[in-house]
């Protein structure tokens, strides 16, 4: 007799293992899945790193984390930066049902913007200051506290005074940003409740076509000199912006315009599309980086969000919201096998149809083989943590077979059954 479980807050997914036929099924949201759990280890000066806690009810997930990524070394110094990170408790709510936002735009203002899957805050382009107090002319994160004054870690995150650990651009140590053979991973979420996606994707929005990298729609503006700013606008003396010889072109928010159709990607930088972990497609920004793999503007999400914003996320004094319904707590991996960079769980154990496993490492991202009894691979690639993967071994005969995941400096074998 075979039990059929009811859950709710699902979607539709089919995540196949290196790109295998798959059968999709119902299951929870990645929005509640996909995170990068905390494996029971501290970090940066004894901070619980990662996520600590997950909880969702039938409309919202609630993130709790450190703001503590795993990837920051446990004495690490930042350079040209007198801040440092602390744990900054928050809870995120995260809706299980975004919509669209059908009238007036929202802007993503200062300080969190969404949060990535690991549960560190996402900061928006711009680093609160403008040109002489004025308001107009907002400096550009990358370009003055990355490029000039190189304040940012090797991962390109950074403390700011309030001691939240941030990135204003995508999560270099999240994912694996030069392979493009694949659908880049789930990066995280925006607080109006869409996904967040590496560069790489179909390039179909229907889901076919091949893998290729998403662009900005957006380009410095032809101007020599600061005095109007991208919509026309003929800017009076006092609210000029720098000289171009002081500060170069990219310097300023203002010193990008939107050219429609000039990317892959709207003037959000998203689009509505079909990904791995929706099939049935949804609206996903992407982040973006040239052919060098450096972060282009507007880097994560456009200057303002597609969907309706929750209050309790954004703003001061925000990231602190109270659990107030019902919850289900996830628990993200309750058996599998435990090995020195993180455990896997798989199952079923024996297997007919379609195995299914799930890597959970502070890695990240890990080689993936499958062995036949006579050492012959089946299948190989990356697998990243977090994400449920399925793979058909129905047209595989039975007998024993072995999964390996391993690093550049550590490795782990085991073995399943197939059974007809």
């Amino acid at each position: 007799m075979k039990k059929i479980l009811l859950v709710i807050a699902v979607t539709l997914t089919c995540s196949d293992f290196f790109g295998g036929s798959s059968k999709c099924f119902a299951q929870l949201s990645p929005a509640i899945t996909h995170w990068v759990m905390n494996d029971g280890t501290n970090g940066f000066a004894g901070i619980s790193t990662n996520v600590q806690l997950v909880q969702y009810s039938t409309n919202n997930v609630y993130v709790n984390c450190s703001d503590i990524a795993s990837w920051i070394p446990v004495g690490y110094d930042w350079p040209n930066n007198p801040w440092f990170p602390q744990d900054m408790g928050f809870t995120f709510k995260i809706t299980l049902n975004p919509q669209q936002n059908t009238g007036q735009l929202v802007a993503p203002w200062f300080g969190h913007i969404g949060v990535w899957m690991n549960g560190v805050s996402i900061y928006n382009p711009m680093d609160a200051k403008t040109y002489l107090d004025s308001g107009v002319w907002y400096q550009n994160a990358v370009y003055f506290e990355h490029l000039e004054t190189e304040t940012m870690d090797s991962c390109l995150g950074h403390p700011n005074g309030l001691h939240e650990y941030h990135l204003h651009v995508h999560p270099k140590c999240l994912w694996n940003e030069t392979d493009n053979t694949v659908h880049s991973p789930l990066l995280g979420y925006a607080f109006d409740g869409f996904p967040i996606y590496g560069s790489y994707t179909y390039a179909n929005t229907n889901g076919t076509g091949p893998i290729t990298r998403m662009t900005s729609s957006y380009r410095l503006r032809n101007i020599t000199d600061r005095t109007t700013l991208p919509d026309g606008t003929i800017l009076q003396p006092q609210y000029y912006g720098p000289s171009l010889a002081t500060y170069p072109l990219g310097a300023y928010i203002q010193d990008y315009e939107y050219a429609p159709g000039l990317g892959t990607l709207d003037s959000l930088n998203g689009r509505f599309c079909i990904t791995p972990e929706y099939p049935s497609g949804t609206y996903a920004y992407f982040v973006t980086l040239d052919n060098s793999f450096n972060p282009t503007y507007p880097y994560v999400l456009g200057p303002k969000y597609y969907g309706t914003v929750q209050p309790g996320n954004t703003g001061p004094n925000s990231g602190f919201n109270t659990v107030s319904e019902s919850t289900t707590v996830y628990n993200s991996v309750n058996d599998g096998w435990q090995f020195e960079v993180g455990r896997l769980l798989i199952y079923p154990n024996p297997v007919a149809d379609e195995l299914h496993f799930k890597l959970s490492s502070s890695e990240n991202y890990l080689t993936g083989s499958i062995y036949n009894s006579f050492g012959e691979i089946i299948k190989t690639g990356i697998v990243y943590s977090g994400i449920d993967y399925r793979f058909d071994v129905s047209t595989l005969p039975s007998g024993i077979y072995f999964f390996k995941v391993f690093s550049s400096s550590k490795s782990s074998t085991n073995s399943f059954v197939i059974s007809k």
